[in-house]
């Protein structure tokens, strides 16, 4: 007769938990051999200020604008607000959950069969 065991994992959300949206990472092997990825959002620069003019009391129209950098229309910001450090393991771990959620996603909203 075979013995079952179980285990129990409870998630414990810090009040400030706030999910964060990112379009891209970057990183590497750390000095110790750890994996390390910073996530970033990435979007094209906003004016620091904006001034408008209204016409005939229902349109907008911007007259000014201040933005920096100089280069901002060859400009992209790369917004980093979260970054993670795993050992070996947790990173093979991550990538067979990862794996598998990419697979169900494919099944579900990429097969039109």
């Amino acid at each position: 007769m075979q013995t079952k065991s179980r285990i129990i994992s409870k998630y414990i959300f810090k009040d400030d938990y706030n999910p964060k949206y990112v379009n891209g990472a970057f990183g590497g092997l750390g000095p110790q051999g750890e994996f390390i990825i910073n996530f970033y959002f990435e979007r094209v620069p906003l004016p620091n200020s904006q001034t408008f003019e209204i016409i005939d009391g229902n349109s907008v129209q911007e007259i000014e604008n201040e933005r920096k950098p100089l280069d901002h229309e060859q400009s992209l910001v790369r917004v980093v607000e979260n970054g993670i450090i795993m050992d070996y393991q947790h990173a093979k771990e991550i990538h067979r959950w990862l794996g598998e959620h990419l697979k169900t996603f494919e099944k579900t909203f990429l097969n039109n069969e």
